[in-house]
């Protein structure tokens, strides 16, 4: 998958997100708990059966677009949780923005206060504080982002950073002696038995044990025979070890 198609997948998925979550805030806390109005409080508003349906399909909508952004979450990869945070922060804002324009002004199907002498003051408020104000902070937030990056990259900076220290550590430790003459070694994935034992014998090594891939073994170098010649073969990893395999001296995990 491009990286571009992630990135655009992770976005939609937290627009989704977050509208619903926008939806479902507004149908718990103000039709249910608060009870300031319904979805159609301004039509046949003395039928409660109609209300509680009216309600019950609104919910089941913001429920499908929540699936529909897991769904998209699930299939994206290296979703950063910044990325995500920013787009859910825009999809709750623009559910209530939307909500504003469509159903109190447009629409007129509800005001947010249906009892209050002015509804107008409630709709604005509502618009500024739970529309407005999380749309605004979530667009700041993705284009800072969008400038900075996300968060995946310096992550995969840095895990190539601790690589690299990793690799020099374990190299200049195959140089120093061992106690014990044991050196552990770790072969990159598909190296393969038969690969790792060529490695071994062109270094001048004797295997004293192997895990079952084959892949991580501990050997005995010959006298002088230095443990960096074993990168050129293929390990990413040498190390004395004399404790079993896992442990690797000054590596210990």
């Amino acid at each position: 998958m491009a990286a571009a198609e992630t990135r655009h997948r992770a976005r939609w998925s937290g627009y989704c997100l977050g509208f619903a979550l926008g939806g479902f805030f507004d149908g718990i806390l103000l039709h249910q708990i608060l009870q300031w109005h319904h979805l159609l409080s301004a039509i046949n508003s003395d039928d409660v059966r109609f209300q509680v349906a009216a309600d019950g399909y609104f919910h089941a909508a913001m429920y499908v677009i929540a699936g529909l952004g897991l769904w998209m979450l699930a299939i994206s990869r290296h979703v950063s949780p910044r990325l995500l945070a920013a787009c859910i922060l825009i999809g709750f804002g623009a559910w209530h923005v939307a909500d504003s324009f469509l159903s109190h002004w447009l629409l007129g199907i509800h005001r947010i206060r249906m009892d209050s002498g002015n509804p107008l003051f409630w709709d604005l408020l509502w618009f500024a504080v739970f529309g407005l104000a999380p749309w605004l902070l979530g667009w700041l937030m993705l284009r800072r982002i969008d400038r900075h990056g996300d968060g995946i990259r310096r992550s995969a900076t840095k895990a190539q950073a601790l690589a690299a220290l990793l690799t020099f550590a374990a190299g200049f430790q195959a140089m120093q002696p061992q106690e014990d003459g044991l050196t552990a070694v770790l072969f990159a994935s598909g190296t393969g038995p038969a690969g790792a034992m060529r490695a071994v014998s062109s270094a001048g090594g004797q295997v004293v044990w192997t895990d079952p891939s084959g892949e991580l073994v501990v050997i005995r170098l010959a006298d002088g025979m230095s443990g960096w010649r074993l990168f050129r073969e293929g390990a990413i990893l040498v190390s004395g070890a004399g404790l079993p395999p896992g442990c690797f001296n000054y590596l210990r995990t």
